[in-house]
């Protein structure tokens, strides 16, 4: 997932994939813990994932403040 595409997605989508990927965060910690995660890499690359999509949310929310304290 790169940030350039999620900053063209709307906040809708942005949060449909956060919530996602929280799911999908929570399954692998539960294959961990029974031993049953194959692809332990992948827990690195969700976790990532969920910060880039909270970092382009709070770019937007410091984005829409400054608008507002300026108008």
């Amino acid at each position: 997932m790169k940030v350039t595409d999620l900053r063209t997605q709307t906040p809708d989508e942005l949060i449909e994939n956060l919530l996602q990927l929280k799911k999908e965060q929570f399954n692998l910690r539960f294959q961990q813990a029974s031993g049953q995660l194959e692809n332990t890499a992948r827990k690195r690359q969700v976790r990532r994932d969920i910060a880039k999509i909270q970092t382009v949310m709070a770019e937007r929310n410091r984005a829409e403040a400054a608008a507002e304290a300026k108008g």
